[in-house]
C-alpha cells in the first residue's frame, strides 16, 4: 500500500471527528454570547489546551524544529521567550480579564470591552481596535490556509488549490455550525494530538539512534557548536527572541479562552494545564529538531522546516504516521479556526450589532456571525489562491502587531485606574504604527531589533502620558474598576 493512502484515510478519519464536534457545538449554541464566547462555560483543561493549540499552530511542529534544525540550541531562546510570556499572561492578565470582562456589561470581544471599560460613547476605541483585529486576521488566516494546503499538497501529491479547498471547507464547516465551542473543543483535542506527536516523535527517534549520548555524539561530529545555546547570540537578537513573549498580552483569539472560561476561580488550574501543556511540547520542539540533525547527518534536508514530517514519516508505519501529520494539519487548524471566530465576533458585535442593528434579535446575531465566518475566510482564500502570494511576509510581524497594539493597552486597563479612553487609543494606534514602520525600515544596528519591542515600548509611552494628559476618569469608571478588584 502507498503511504499516501493509510495517511489519507487518517486524515478523513480526523476531518469528519472535527465535522463532527462542530454539530453537537451546534446543537447547543443558542444565543450570539454562546457562538462567540461559549457562554463563559468553559472548563480549565478545554480553556487551557484550547489556548495552546490557538497559539501554537504549525510554528510548534513545522518552525521551530526547523530553526533548530538549521541553527541548533541558539534558537531555543524564542522559546524561553514564549514560555515567560504566556506565564506572565495567566499570572496577570487571565484572571482579572476574565472579572473586568463581566464585570464591563458582560463584553464578549475584546473592542466591547475596551468600550466599556473606559465609558467611550464616541465607539472610537471599539471600531478602530476591530478593523485592526480584522486587518490583522484576514491575512493571518490566508497564511495558515497557505500552509494547511501546503501540508496536504506535500503528503498526499494533491494538486495545491484542491487541498487549499479541502482544508478550507473543513474549518470553515465547524467553525460555521458550531462557532466558540466547536472551536475549543476542536482545539482540546487537537491540543492534545500535537502534544502526543511532539513526544513520540523525538523520544522514539532518539531511541532508534541509541539513546541521547549517541545523539549528541553524532551532532557534535558535525558541528560541535549546534548543542551550544550561546552560539552566535548577539545582544540584541536575544532581546529580540525573548521578546516574543511581549506578545501574548495582547492576542485577540488566546485572550478570548481566559474571557470565556467558566469562573476566575478556575484560572489557576487552567494555568497549570496549560503551562504542563506548553513546557512539554516545547522540548519535544526542541527535541525533534536535534533529532532531526542526527538523523538527517549523511542526507541534509533541503528545506528545514520538513524535519518533523520526514522524521514522522521514516520512524512509524504509514497508518501511525497518518495520525501524526494530523496533529501538523491540527496545529494549523486550530489556529485558523480561532482567527476566524475573532474575525466574525468584530464583524458582528463591533459593527452589525453595535453600528447597524442595535436591535437584531440573538438568532439574527448568531447567523451574521456565522455569515461573517464564511465572508473572512472567502477573502482569505482569495489571498490565499496563489500559494506564493505576499501576505506571507505579513505573517513575520502580525504576532507583533497585535502584541504591540494590545498588550499594553490590555495590561494597563486592568491594572491602572487612572488610564483613560485617549490613552488607549494612544496606545493601540502608536503600537501598531511602531510595528509596520519598524519593519519596512532596512536592517542594520538597532533595526535588528524585532519590531515588538518598539512597539510594545512606544504604546506603553503613549498610554500614561496621554492618560496623564486627559483629565480623571469619571467616578463610574473608577467603581467599575474597583468592582472588578473586589
Amino acid at each position: 500500500m502507498d503511504i499516501s493512502t493509510p495517511t489519507l484515510v487518517t486524515f478523513c478519519i480526523y476531518l469528519v471527528l472535527m465535522m463532527a464536534l462542530g454539530l453537537v457545538a451546534y446543537r447547543v449554541t443558542n444565543n450570539l454570547s454562546d457562538y462567540i464566547l461559549g457562554g463563559r462555560r468553559l472548563g480549565p483543561g478545554v480553556t487551557a489546551l484550547s489556548a495552546g493549540a490557538s497559539d501554537m499552530s504549525g510554528w510548534l511542529l513545522l518552525g521551530l524544529p526547523g530553526a533548530i534544525y538549521a541553527a541548533g540550541l541558539a534558537d531555543m531562546w524564542i522559546a524561553v521567550g514564549l514560555t515567560a510570556g504566556a506565564f506572565l499572561n495567566w499570572m496577570f492578565v487571565a484572571r482579572r480579564l476574565r472579572r473586568h470582562t463581566e464585570v464591563a456589561n458582560d463584553s464578549i470581544t475584546l473592542p466591547d470591552f475596551l468600550e466599556h471599560r473606559f465609558a467611550d460613547r464616541s465607539r472610537i476605541l471599539r471600531v478602530v481596535s476591530a478593523v485592526v483585529i480584522l486587518l490583522f486576521f484576514i491575512f493571518y488566516t490566508s497564511s495558515g490556509l497557505v500552509a494547511g494546503a501546503t501540508l496536504f499538497e506535500s503528503s498526499f501529491g494533491l494538486p495545491y488549490h484542491t487541498a487549499l479547498l479541502v482544508g478550507g471547507a473543513v474549518i470553515i464547516g465547524y467553525t460555521f455550525l458550531g462557532g466558540f465551542l466547536a472551536v475549543s473543543w476542536t482545539d482540546f483535542f487537537q491540543g492534545i494530538l500535537m502534544f502526543c506527536a511532539l513526544l513520540l516523535v523525538p523520544l522514539i527517534g532518539m531511541q532508534m539512534l541509541g539513546g541521547w549520548d549517541e545523539t549528541a555524539d553524532t551532532i557534535r561530529g558535525i558541528d560541535p557548536s549546534m548543542l551550544d545555546i550561546w552560539n552566535n547570540v548577539t545582544v540584541l537578537g536575544m532581546i529580540s527572541l525573548l521578546a516574543w513573549g511581549l506578545g501574548y498580552f495582547g492576542q485577540p483569539h488566546i485572550l478570548a479562552r481566559f474571557m470565556a472560561i467558566r469562573s476566575a476561580d478556575e484560572v489557576p488550574r487552567a494555568m497549570f494545564v496549560g503551562m504542563t501543556w506548553m513546557i512539554f511540547a516545547l522540548i519535544g520542539a526542541v527535541l525533534t529538531g536535534l533529532v532531526a540533525i542526527a538523523w538527517f547527518a549523511d542526507s541534509p534536508l533541503d528545506d528545514q522546516e520538513a524535519a518533523f514530517i520526514l522524521l514522522n514519516q521514516v520512524i512509524f508505519n504509514p497508518w501511525v504516521a497518518g495520525v501524526l501529520l494530523a496533529a501538523i494539519l491540527a496545529a494549523v487548524m486550530s489556529t485558523i479556526d480561532s482567527q476566524l471566530l475573532v474575525s466574525s465576533s468584530a464583524l458582528t458585535q463591533d459593527f452589525y450589532n453595535t453600528l447597524l442593528r442595535k436591535d437584531a434579535s440573538s438568532t439574527e446575531l448568531v447567523w451574521v456571525g456565522r455569515g461573517a465566518v464564511i465572508g473572512v475566510a472567502l477573502v482569505a482564500l482569495a489571498l490565499a489562491w496563489d500559494s506564493d502570494s505576499l501576505v506571507l511576509e505579513l505573517v513575520a510581524y502580525a504576532w507583533a502587531g497585535f502584541g504591540a497594539a494590545f498588550g499594553p493597552v490590555i495590561i494597563l486597563s486592568l491594572f491602572w485606574r487612572r488610564m483613560t479612553r485617549n490613552g488607549a487609543l494612544a496606545g493601540m494606534v502608536v503600537g501598531a504604527a511602531t510595528v509596520v514602520i519598524w519593519d519596512l525600515i532596512p536592517a542594520g544596528g538597532i533595526f535588528e531589533l524585532y519590531e515588538i519591542v518598539p512597539g510594545f515600548v512606544l504604546a506603553w509611552i503613549a498610554i500614561m502620558v496621554v492618560s496623564l494628559m486627559d483629565d480623571e476618569p469619571s467616578m463610574a469608571i473608577k467603581k467599575q474598576f474597583e468592582t472588578a478588584h473586589d
